[in-house]
């Protein structure tokens, strides 16, 4: 079993999933390419001790960049959408 802060990165706060958060109780994620939704669910379970209902994931691709007449690419990363049952909450994303 992986380690669960190495399957959940860091939690994404932006402003579509802070209108997600407060409607649908949805919240964002950036996880390991290679994390499967079992995975994920497990980690977050653990991590924030809520119980996870569905998990979503999308691979997000990096942005061409330029740098003079140089093109370069973003590495591209992977997102997870973690629904949460009712009642439950994750106090990280409350404080902001």
């Amino acid at each position: 079993m992986k380690d669960p802060r190495s399957v959940v990165k860091k939690a994404l706060i932006t402003e579509k999933g802070t209108v997600l958060r407060e409607a649908r109780n949805q919240y964002h994620f950036e996880v390991a390419r290679n994390a499967n939704k079992i995975e994920i669910k497990r980690a977050v379970e653990t991590i924030f001790n809520v119980k996870v209902k569905d998990v979503r994931t999308l691979q997000v691709q990096g942005k061409v960049k330029r740098q003079g007449r140089f093109a370069g690419r973003r590495s591209g990363w992977k997102k997870a959408i973690v629904t949460l049952g009712p009642d439950q909450k994750i106090e990280l994303f409350e404080q902001i």
